[in-house]
């Protein structure tokens, strides 16, 4: 299971950190991701990471703002979010697979919700 928190309201321009509790243990074959939904929208890829590697993943809108990270003692990732827009708006979800391929992700916890109000 996934456990997902630090959603919340912030202005354009702030700041959100989402952290991602796994249970059940995390193989270094594995790729954690986050995902996000906005009203209205389809789901949509955010980033990933390589549990073993690190080596890490981030569609377009996010590079340069958002950064992605893991915790391989504790289990978890994490999804720094930096420079938000009110386009961030959606409920993000935490996701555990085998590939960065969004249908190889098996594990999903569920979502937090991030507002970005302008």
């Amino acid at each position: 299971q996934l456990q997902a928190s630090g959603g919340g309201l912030v202005q354009a321009g702030g700041s959100l950190r989402l952290s991602c509790a796994a249970s059940g243990r995390t193989f270094s074959s594995h790729v954690m991701g986050w995902f996000r939904q906005a009203p209205g929208k389809e789901r949509e890829f955010v980033a990933a990471i390589r549990w073993g590697t690190g080596r890490t993943y981030y569609t377009d809108s996010a590079k340069g703002r958002f950064a992605i990270s893991r915790n391989t003692a504790e289990n978890t990732v994490s999804l720094q979010m930096n420079d938000l827009k009110p386009e961030d708006t959606a409920v993000y979800r935490c996701a555990r697979g085998t590939s960065t391929a969004e249908a190889d992700f098996r594990s999903w916890g569920q979502g937090t919700l991030v507002t970005v109000s302008s």
